[in-house]
């Protein structure tokens, strides 16, 4: 069977395609991802085939993410998905989408939800397609149906209805994530693996690990390198170990000194940190939120933008975080708001790390995570609906 895959440039957008893809390759299937030039050093690295999918210009890119941090959250997501995803990322993809899908003949295209040209190019040729969420399932779905259903529909007559149709994959678990998809499959983003201990960055202390993480786009800004200072002047105090990764843009160095407990890398395998990890403290983004619950490792969010408020709420109402702020405003404002005030960053730190309701409410989650499909199962379940 031959599986063609789709993503839009961001980690966050491309991670959860990992698992189905290796899954794919591991069964015997022919796989090809066609990605923006910005994936292709991760795909090199992960050996898997690829393509080369067309990006925004460089122009087109500046003006639209110089103008995200200053506007409303609805104005910023309005911007993103309507002229960023199903728009300039749609046109840019398209050419390489329809070519593949032309010549290669896919039995099977798997895309992530903001990729379009990879569920219209399938729609026009009559091959079987199927959608992984990134963010929680109402919300895509909202998106889908009322931000963008105009414009993917002048493009292809009701194309909006068959991809709410098309079967709906996500890695959220369903008490946190009801579904309005019609076909709606859990999965789980991982097969049991062999984590590795962690280095020991800590000699001669030991007590609870405390992860602290921003994302890339968060620290890639002043205010976000601020945020992670603050952050640590906040907690390094506390009686626990802490680790922070700065995302590929920000240099530890950045930082600037840190106490003797604190250790500060660029990046470090998640699965690895999870595993050992007491308490996250994050911006909401899924992949770490969603990460730290299949752990069952509870959190305190600092939300920023996009889906981060929602995976925030949505987790501190399970009981198995706690949220500071409610990122509400433009990005930027958010991020001043969030460096103005950081006592109650301490205080929920404290909590969380006293109060074992959080974990209880956290492992309770990572139960509900671990028993959904496999990646090797959901592949075998996709190949049998073809």
């Amino acid at each position: 069977m031959r599986v063609l895959f789709t993503s839009t440039s961001g980690q966050g957008h491309f991670q959860p395609l990992v698992p189905l893809i290796h899954s794919f390759m591991e069964r015997g299937d022919d796989v090809l991802v066609v990605a923006p030039e910005k994936l292709v050093e991760t795909l090199a690295l992960l050996d898997i085939p690829y393509r080369v999918g067309g990006q925004p210009s460089e122009a087109d890119s500046n003006r639209v993410w110089s103008l995200f941090p200053t506007l409303s959250r609805l104005g910023a997501s309005e911007l993103v998905e309507k002229e960023w995803f199903a728009g300039l990322c749609l046109d840019a993809m398209s050419p390489t989408v329809d070519h593949v899908a032309s010549e290669w003949r896919p039995d099977l295209v798997v895309r992530e939800t903001c990729e379009y040209a990879g569920a219209l190019a399938a729609d026009r040729a009559s091959i079987p397609f199927v959608q992984v969420g990134v963010s929680t399932a109402g919300a895509e779905a909202n998106v889908l149906n009322e931000m963008v259903r105009s414009q993917l529909n002048a493009r292809q007559a009701d194309v909006t209805d068959r991809i709410f149709r098309s079967p709906y994959l996500t890695k959220f678990p369903p008490s946190l994530d009801p579904s309005p998809y019609p076909t709606t499959i859990r999965y789980r983003d991982f097969d049991d693996r062999i984590t590795q201990p962690l280095p020991d960055w800590w000699p001669r202390r030991d007590g609870p690990l405390i992860y602290v993480t921003m994302g890339t786009q968060v620290t890639a800004s002043d205010l976000g390198v601020k945020l992670l200072r603050l952050i640590l002047d906040t907690i390094q105090g506390i009686d626990a170990r802490v680790l922070v990764t700065t995302g590929p843009s920000t240099s530890p160095g950045e930082l600037g000194e840190v106490a003797s407990n604190v250790h500060v890398e660029s990046w470090v395998d998640q699965s690895d940190v999870m595993s050992e990890v007491s308490l996250v403290i994050c911006h909401g983004g899924s992949g770490t939120s969603f990460g730290a619950l299949s752990a069952g490792v509870p959190l305190v969010f600092l939300p920023v933008f996009a889906d981060q408020p929602t995976n925030a709420r949505l987790i501190q109402g399970a009981g198995a975080g706690m949220v500071i702020g409610d990122g509400s405003l433009s990005a930027d404002k958010n991020l001043l708001t969030l460096t103005e005030d950081a006592s109650a960053l301490g205080r929920a730190v404290r909590d969380l790390l006293r109060d074992p309701s959080y974990r209880e409410s956290a492992q309770r989650l990572s139960r509900e995570i671990h028993a959904a499909d496999s990646p090797r199962s959901l592949a075998a379940r996709l190949a049998g609906m073809i």
